[in-house]
């Protein structure tokens, strides 16, 4: 079935049909490009998301990128990041193959349209006008034809008239057969006027007509495939997509089941871990002998010239209090940065000259892979003197020569260095268990009587003569440590939050602090 046969006379119904169909083609476009517009915010959006919460820190600089949570958190927003850029493809593609090819599609269909209807239009007229002329052919034989029979009826009443001359009557027969003879040309015009109008009419209806409503028919049908492919752009979009989008979808469930909690205690274990030993067992001052209460006026000790005695760490004193107390001492250090790290805590100091020991030995196999390329290329030379010319290597293999030795003696420095930490790192270790498995010191028992507690006050001072010099870990001043750890041109280069709490010592301990120093 066809328009031209079933639709010959909806001519207007056509038109509104097809105008319809463009317009709904134009629709399509429309909403096709706002989702493109919708698809290229939420990219965007999503890549702003992702920047905001990336770590602002490379990776080697911040500690928290150890952790398995969150490198699993840096793994999810890389494929978020991803996932956006497969949603900036999808607006891409529908952009291009369906906003710009439909839109061009519809301009092409509305040409076409417009020429069908203009042909139309045009047989419609002929039509018309073939018409206009059978009509005026058709009154101009009635009109003759009435004239005809008037002149007749004259020249029939005159010829029975015995008033009128035998001049008039010939010449009212003459007009009469004139008459009679003009109806008679306008019969046959009519009659030729009529069956050519018959005839066009019988082309446009059954010809000219259908053959443009079948053509308008083919192009609306045209344009409906065409729109339904459109309708599967749409998804063939998303399919081309989806595959990678699963990919990312799977990296995030790769990413989740990547938390191992059990790691990232041990990586907290091994960025936090101080070094040092625990602190001591708190010894027995019996303030029940006068004599030795000077001496227990501070639990830092105090040295000869009245100063107290502060305690570094990894001494005895070390950090007694885990979880610190809110009224942490806050002040500042001229801190000296030394090449072997010895200004950071014993195993921090073992980490960092570890990294150190590894990034020469990468370096110096580096050059040392730089050297032996040369070599060849040296041997190729000689072999070839065309390619090149061997002595022009001699600069740079030499230079390669020469970093190598320097950074061979780097080596050497580092692994003396990190030897020497690993082994304070044990010492303290093994410090630290030994006084944790030795059983308390029992209390002295106080005296009976004076006498008594006089002699048991000398065989303290004699003990206390004789006790041998403290051991590493035990109570000792720290004021030579600060002497080698800070020098006076050197400027403050920051803050610093003291990480153990001195004990007894706090009115007095910045300024004696700063005292020592200085």
């Amino acid at each position: 079935m066809d328009w031209g046969t079933e639709l010959w006379d909806q001519f207007e119904v056509i038109e509104r049909h097809t105008q319809w169909g463009l317009d709904l083609l134009d629709r399509y476009v429309k909403f096709v490009k706002e989702r493109t517009e919708v698809e290229q915010a939420y990219a965007k959006q999503l890549r702003n998301l992702v920047k905001k919460y990336l770590p602002k820190r490379p990776a080697k600089d911040d500690p928290e990128s150890k952790f398995s949570q969150q490198q699993s958190f840096v793994q999810i927003l890389q494929e978020v990041n991803d996932f956006a850029g497969q949603r900036e493809l999808v607006a891409e593609n529908l952009s291009v193959h369906v906003c710009l090819e439909l839109a061009k599609y519809s301009q092409e269909m509305k040409q076409e349209r417009k020429m069908h209807f203009q042909e139309g239009r045009r047989a419609q007229q002929q039509l018309e006008s073939g018409f206009k002329q059978l009509e005026n052919s058709k009154r101009k034989f009635e009109r003759d034809c009435r004239e005809a029979e008037k002149a007749a009826q004259t020249a029939e009443r005159l010829d029975q008239d015995i008033n009128a001359t035998k001049a008039d009557v010939e010449k009212a027969k003459q007009q009469a057969h004139l008459r009679s003879h003009m109806a008679e040309e306008s019969k046959n015009e009519y009659a030729a006027q009529l069956q050519r109008f018959n005839r066009d009419q019988a082309h446009f209806y059954f010809s000219q007509m259908p053959q443009i409503f079948d053509k308008l028919q083919d192009m609306d049908e045209r344009r409906a495939t065409h729109l339904g492919a459109g309708y599967g752009l749409l998804s063939e979009a998303e399919l081309q997509v989806l595959p990678i989008i699963t990919k990312c979808l799977e990296g995030m469930k790769v990413a989740a089941a990547a938390v191992d909690s059990k790691n990232d205690s041990q990586v907290l274990i091994e960025l936090n871990k101080s070094g040092f030993a625990r602190p001591g067992d708190v010894e027995f001052e019996d303030f029940s002998q006068p004599m030795n209460r000077a001496h227990s006026d501070s639990s830092l000790g105090t040295p000869s010239d009245g100063r107290p005695e502060l305690r570094g760490p990894g001494r005895s004193r070390a950090k007694r209090w885990p979880f610190g107390k809110k009224n942490k001492l806050s002040f500042c250090l001229q801190t000296v940065v030394t090449e072997d790290f010895s200004h950071l805590l014993p195993e921090l100091q073992r980490k960092r000259l570890q990294q150190q020991l590894e990034e020469h030995n990468r370096e110096l196999q580096k050059e040392i892979d730089q050297r032996e390329a040369l070599k060849k290329m040296k041997d190729v030379y000689e072999k070839t003197p065309q390619m090149g010319d061997p002595t022009s290597l001699e600069p740079q293999i030499a230079e390669t020569l020469n970093n190598i030795e320097r950074l061979k003696l780097e080596v050497q420095k580092y692994e003396a260095w990190l030897a020497e930490a690993e082994s304070r790192v044990l010492s303290n270790r093994g410090d630290s268990l030994n006084r944790h498995t030795r059983p308390p010191d029992p209390p002295a028992s106080a005296p009976p009587d004076s006498s008594s507690s006089s002699n048991s006050g000398s065989q303290e001072n004699k003990e206390s003569s004789e006790e041998p010099p403290l051991e590493e870990g035990q109570d000792t001043p720290i004021y030579t440590e600060f002497d080698e750890d800070f020098e006076e041109s050197a400027s403050p280069i920051g803050h610093c939050v003291a990480i153990y709490h001195f004990e007894d010592s706090v009115p007095y301990l910045s300024a004696d602090v700063t005292e020592a120093l200085r």
